[in-house]
């Protein structure tokens, strides 16, 4: 892109050897832009075309742009609450079913168990990163920066358009939600309500979306940690004319199940076949630090938000699928039930045996809120992310516009519109057609996993190959290099391997192969067609500026910390 197309991120080298950089970094204590001089490192020169010739790199700290228009009214406890919120959902209560029944109790367990080690490593991948380059669209971002501008367009784009196919699919997911209670009402009001409501959200201070999050998130965990304890009662026979039940279902028929083939090796592609809906059950943990330019004192509450929400997470999901392993025979006929509702939760069906009749539609309920809460955190991630790619030049400008209060309004816009695709759900046919879009791109989160584990991979050997120290880093860990090559050598394994089934003896589903592999290649075009348009480059690990990111640190450091008192420092351990 020329130099007229953008405002410059972290500097524009020109051959006189001054470099212009936005030094305000958006913080409460921030400063003016300021012009330095400097030892040009990295020179190039525009002809007339716009294209540039020589060594280049588009630096990526927070613009001018994102300190003027953005406003940081999200804190800590927001971006923990967000991840919370995110990654509990769906997932959680209608899905544990599902892998029980793929991979047995043990099989289940194991699964989850191996999927949130690699959670753990994206978390504090994006966590280390982030508290370095708290940009507007994270590791969309990031990736431009320590990868290549064709990566970030890849990815971006891929996002966006998941997103905005994601969003109008969990107001259907809702309507159908409703239909639990009562399927005399029509479908139009539950759409037009929840688009209006989740527009308003959207369009409204920043804070207002946080506060939403935080409540929506601690409904979540009351409700998760209740099932958990109600699910240990029930097994123990807790409940009047219940028996105990133990870990007699992994006796009988057995810790795990034979999945497509028979044997060990049948049992070991059971295992296998839970992690991938163990990805998508965590989906969503990496949208924390998709508004880091709106964050206050990101280099604390990034890190510390990632690091508390990881073990949180994944604390609830192995309780729950442990509680439901004993809970629910992998062979019971009722996980069948692909309702959508509650119906079909393993939570629902063991307390529905334990005469309990009330369970079933508090669950509903909360599924509702969960889906509602997962629209609202797909549209700050999409709106962010169309923000950031605006700033690079990577999507048109108009996007960039905001709103008094430092909300992309018309990144906001953009979405509403993409969510009347909801009302496809009335018709059959475009319904049909409605889920192939949405399967495009359902392979997405692996491919952010795989994305924020290699800009960290980038970070950590740019940073080797400069001779900067690792405790420079406003968050590190000795371990992290190490974690994120291995997470990401299994997020590609398991996108490669995760639609395996369809192509076993019969097992043929022309639905299945697109939603597990068609997204790569959508991803890859996109990548090598910018990459071709604008003649980008693979950033050279010692030409990435890293040494303006560390100024940056030291010149504008997070506000002190207050401390919680009162009611609130009780409760605070969710977050804090």
């Amino acid at each position: 892109m020329s130099g007229a197309e953008t405002e410059p991120l972290l500097g524009r080298y020109v051959s006189s050897g001054r470099l212009t950089v936005s030094g305000n970094m958006g913080f409460e204590n921030g400063a003016e832009d300021y012009v330095r001089e400097t030892d040009a490192a990295y020179r190039y020169r525009d002809d007339e075309e716009g294209h540039r010739d020589g060594l280049q790199h588009d630096g990526d700290l927070v613009t001018s742009t994102e300190a003027r228009s953005l406003s940081r009214g999200l804190a800590q406890r927001h971006l923990s609450m967000i991840g919370l919120a995110g990654a509990i959902g769906t997932g959680l209560f209608l899905g544990l079913g599902g892998a029980i029944q793929t991979g047995g109790p043990l099989g289940a367990l194991l699964g989850y168990a191996v999927v949130g080690l690699v959670v753990c490593a994206v978390t504090f991948a994006l966590g280390e990163v982030s508290a370095l380059l708290p940009v507007t669209g994270s590791f969309v971002r990031h990736a431009e920066f320590l990868v290549d501008p064709a990566l970030g367009f890849a990815v971006g784009w891929n996002l966006v358009y998941g997103i905005a196919l994601s969003i109008p699919s969990e107001i259907t997911a809702i309507c159908v939600l409703f239909t639990f209670w009562s399927e005399d009402v029509n479908p139009t009001a539950y759409i037009m309500a929840f688009i209006v409501l989740t527009f308003i959200v959207g369009i409204a201070f920043v804070r207002v979306f946080g506060e939403v999050e935080f409540a929506f998130a601690i409904l979540k965990v009351l409700l998760v940690v209740f099932l958990i304890v109600l699910g240990i009662i029930i097994a123990s026979g807790g409940i009047p004319g219940t028996p105990a039940i133990g870990f007699r279902y992994w006796y009988e028929p057995g810790p795990f199940v034979e999945y497509i083939a028979t044997g060990a090796w049948g049992k070991f592609l059971g295992f296998w076949g839970v992690l991938t809906s163990a990805v998508f059950s965590f989906a969503g943990i990496e949208s924390l630090a998709m508004a880091a330019a709106e964050t206050r004192n990101p280099r604390r509450a990034i890190p510390r938000a990632c690091k508390r929400i990881f073990y949180r997470v994944l604390l609830f999901y192995l309780l729950a699928i442990l509680v439901v392993g004993l809970l629910v025979s992998s062979d019971d006929s009722r996980l069948d039930d692909s309702s959508g509702t509650a119906a079909q939760s393993p939570f629902v069906i063991a307390a529905a045996a334990a005469g309990i009749s009330a369970i079933p539609s508090v669950v509903n309920a909360v599924v509702i809120t969960s889906a509602w809460s997962a629209s609202n955190q797909s549209l700050l991630a999409g709106t962010r992310v169309l923000f950031g790619l605006a700033l690079k030049g990577q999507a048109p400008r108009i996007f960039l516009r905001t709103t008094s209060w430092g909300t992309p309004y018309v990144c906001v816009l953009f979405y509403t519109v993409c969510m009347f695709l909801s009302f496809m759900s009335l018709s059959n046919g475009a319904l049909t057609v409605f889920w192939w879009l949405v399967d495009l791109t359902a392979a997405g989160v692996l491919v952010s996993w795989s994305v924020i584990l290699l800009n960290h991979i980038r970070l950590k050997l740019a940073m080797k190959k400069q001779g900067i120290p690792d405790e420079r880093l406003p968050w590190h860990n000795w371990w992290t290099y190490y974690s994120s090559c291995a997470a990401l050598f299994m997020c590609i394994l398991i996108l490669l391997t995760g639609g395996f089934k369809v192509f076993t003896q019969g097992n043929w589903d022309p639905s299945g192969f697109v939603s597990s592999y068609l997204d790569i290649p959508l991803v890859v075009g996109a990548y090598f067609i910018w990459k071709f348009v604008k003649k980008t480059y693979i950033a050279q690990l010692d030409s990435i500026p890293l040494d303006e990111a560390f100024k940056q640190v030291d010149l504008y450091p997070d506000e002190p910390e207050g401390k919680s008192t009162g009611w609130v420092r009780l409760v605070s351990w969710l977050w804090d």
